[in-house]
């Protein structure tokens, strides 16, 4: 019998509980106390075999100081320009127009002639009324001799008191009558001179109403024919409403500096402010319908460039700066109802503190309370900022505005608001 052979009859002949161990795989014969055994050296290969994860670095963000600079706060009106004065030119006495004397649209000066009425007829007045004057005066002069005559006869006891009575009161009548005569004359000799009629300002002229050759009347419903209208336009008005609120500011300003608030008033065709002026009067009460009160600059326009009705974009202010503190507007976030910047603390924790923001300069925010100098404000990676949470912070500048001062909206609302670099 070969070894094979052997083999499997040895098997053949095998007990049954040796053939069931030599039929199962080998690890199935391990006992259950060396399974953890296994588990333990299984974990510390598989430890040696891959390194421990580290925990991630704080986020890195830009930090930077506050820009302290002098600003120019404004406040921002529309309104319109008006003249400083406009008169309605009308005669003053009636007749015929014998000549116009003026370029429709053109200015005038005080004084200048503009229209000619017929004066013929008010010449023959006024010799008339000089004529009765002289007669008058004649009167005057017989009365006081006859007094005096009998002056000289009282002496000799050859006139009545009476009579000189009469005749005393007859000096006092004749001379009244001259003064009558005289107020007459002085009267025609107006109607002859309101017979050119003149310019009452110096302004801007429109065109005439009447041609020569029309009658004109002082009999009007309004007080007389209307020739035409004169505007003065050097200074010129600019006339706004203003809030409530802005009104309240303006008279807490003024009763820290009685100065007069400033204007700069840019036209719709403009990019910067280029015409100036000041507020000369405030309304004496606030409209119980709108809530406004009406106030007026005044600017000089000396070419009379400005014209009546023209619309303009004004700020205002009191012309004193003050210091502010300038950030980047992108710093200043909206958290609900409040306005917060993030600031970096000395061991890198990040806090959101409260702002309360001014206008903007360009692409600056200037920061009226919640912040100071010293504090160290997230300009960049706002993104990865959390409060309470650790940050590593890079120091950097913030850049300041160009020479050139920049104005923008505020976020102050009903009112706009700007503001401008005082000084750099």
């Amino acid at each position: 019998m070969n070894m094979m052979t052997k083999i499997e009859a040895d098997a053949a002949t095998a007990s049954p509980v040796r053939r069931r161990f030599t039929d199962r795989p080998l690890w199935q014969h391990v006992s259950a106390a060396a399974l953890p055994v296994i588990a333990v050296v299984a974990v510390g290969v598989l430890n040696r075999e891959s390194p421990a994860i580290a925990a991630a670095p704080p986020p890195t963000v830009t930090v930077a100081a506050p820009l302290v600079r002098e600003v120019m706060e404004w406040d921002d009106h529309v309104g319109r320009f008006e003249p400083s004065s406009s008169v309605d030119v009308r005669p003053r006495v009636s007749g015929a127009v014998t000549a116009v004397h003026f370029t429709d649209g053109a200015i005038v000066q005080k004084g200048q002639r503009l229209f000619t009425i017929d004066p013929r007829p008010f010449n023959a007045a006024l010799a008339e009324a000089r004529a009765g004057a002289a007669q008058a005066r004649s009167d005057v002069a017989l009365a006081e001799a006859d007094l005096e005559r009998a002056n000289r006869l009282r002496a000799d006891d050859a006139v009545s008191q009476s009579d000189l009575d009469r005749l005393a009161a007859r000096v006092r009548a004749a001379r009244a009558a001259l003064a009558a005569a005289d107020a007459r004359v002085g009267a025609r000799a107006l109607d002859v001179q309101f017979t050119e009629v003149r310019a009452p300002i110096t302004g801007r002229i429109s065109d005439r109403r009447v041609d020569a050759g029309n009658i004109v009347s002082t009999a009007d419903a309004s007080g007389g024919t209307l020739l035409t209208t004169i505007n003065a336009l050097d200074p010129i008005y600019f006339t706004f409403d203003s809030s409530e609120a802005l009104f309240l500011k303006a008279q807490r300003e003024r009763q820290k500096s009685n100065v007069a608030q400033q204007v700069e008033i840019r036209l719709q065709d403009e990019t910067g402010y280029t015409w100036k002026g000041h507020v000369d009067f405030t309304d004496n009460g606030i409209s119980a319908h709108s809530g406004t009160i009406r106030a007026r600059a005044v600017v000089a326009n000396p070419d009379y460039f400005l014209t009546p009705g023209m619309f303009g974009n004004m700020r205002l202010t009191d012309g004193s700066p003050a210091q502010a503190l300038l950030v980047p507007d992108a710093a200043v976030r909206t958290d609900q109802a409040r306005k917060v910047v993030y600031v970096v603390g000395k061991d890198g924790t990040v806090a959101a503190r409260e702002v309360t923001p001014g206008p903007r300069i360009g692409s600056l925010r200037s920061i009226r309370a919640g912040l100071s100098a010293g504090d160290k404000v997230v300009i960049q990676g706002l993104q990865m900022v959390q409060p309470g949470a650790k940050v590593a912070a890079r120091v950097a500048k913030i850049d300041p505005p160009g020479a050139a001062p920049t104005t923008a909206a505020s976020v102050n609302e009903p009112a706009a608001s700007q503001a401008t670099i005082a000084a750099l």
